[in-house]
């Protein structure tokens, strides 16, 4: 279930990198340099094509299934990690979370107080806890296989 997990999580990547992000507020957002364009439509590719990789890496039956299948997840992770680096960090390059051109943060009143949530952060912080969730799902199928625990697996007419 883990490795059907990561692999639906690699197609969720696939899709929603590129329905994201090609679009008027940011690759062809048209206040946007041609250069910076181009960095953005490089990341989406290569997010893409990692994704692709590691689902094929988790799909992927044979020797080494158990270190192939945290390898992806390191390879999923990477670009999601990567946001969380380049946002903590985003004061050492005059960076921010979204464009005022572009899609807006979704401003909140809690308690009292108005606070701003980004939704790329929002999808990242799930994305990082779905891996995360999707990790002990494989770990403990492992378990219940080392210690030779059958299961009973529900049926269609059992869930009805």
């Amino acid at each position: 279930m883990g490795r059907v997990l990561l692999l639906v999580f690699c197609a969720a990547q696939i899709v929603a990198t590129p329905a994201i992000d090609f679009n008027r507020t940011h690759a062809t957002h048209p206040l946007w340099t041609r250069h910076a364009r181009f960095h953005l439509v490089w990341q989406i590719f290569s997010q893409c094509i990692f994704a692709a990789f590691a689902g094929w890496l988790a799909w992927h039956s044979g020797p080494g299934i158990g270190v192939r299948f945290y390898f992806a997840v390191a390879i999923v992770a990477i670009p999601l990690v990567g946001f969380l680096l380049a946002t903590v960090t985003r004061s050492l390059y005059g960076g921010a979370l979204y464009d005022p051109n572009g899609i807006l943060p979704l401003r909140l009143t809690v308690l009292g107080k108005h606070i701003e949530v980004d939704g790329n952060l929002v999808v990242v912080v799930a994305g990082l806890m779905m891996l995360a969730g999707i990790v002990l799902v494989y770990c403990w199928q492992d378990l219940v296989v080392a210690a030779g625990i059958l299961l009973p697996v529900p049926t269609l007419s059992a869930l009805g």
